[in-house]
């Protein structure tokens, strides 16, 4: 199991980015959350195996029809104590 925590740079705010980021964690067994934050960024925190971050992470670089990704900052680790049961968004 790993984690990565991210920030999606943008227009993803608005445009339903964390309920497909929710859609994309079912799909590939990901659990964590979406949260948008101040400066008009949405933060991810993911917890999954290698490969199913990596296809998650794949979905949420393009982002939902009406969304506009500029970039992702990633940052990968392992997985702390506290352990994820469901993707949330917050």
């Amino acid at each position: 199991m790993k984690e990565i925590l991210c920030k999606v740079y943008g227009d993803v705010q608005g445009v339903f980015f964390r309920t497909f980021a929710k859609e994309k964690a079912g799909e590939f067994g990901v659990t964590g959350y979406a949260k948008n934050l101040e400066d008009e960024t949405v933060e991810v925190v993911a917890q999954g195996t290698k490969e199913n971050l990596d296809k998650f992470l794949g979905a949420i670089s393009v982002g939902p029809d009406n969304a506009q990704v500029e970039s992702i900052n990633v940052m990968w680790g392992p997985v702390p104590d506290e352990k994820f049961t469901q993707f949330d968004i917050l």
